[in-house]
């Protein structure tokens, strides 16, 4: 069985890029695969299975 989380990315003003890779890479420590991002809302799907 799958089990999703979607977090809203917030831009700031300075390292955007990096803010989003350590958003990136702390998810994916705990399992989790990006399976959409949705541009217009800044939303990211992450999916991940629930009987790890």
């Amino acid at each position: 069985m799958k089990e999703y989380k979607v977090v809203q990315f917030k831009y700031g003003l300075t390292n955007n890029n990096q803010k989003l890779e350590d958003l990136l890479n702390s998810h994916a420590q705990q399992g989790w695969e990006v399976k959409q991002y949705l541009e217009q809302s800044s939303k990211i799907i992450f999916e991940r299975n629930k009987n790890r």
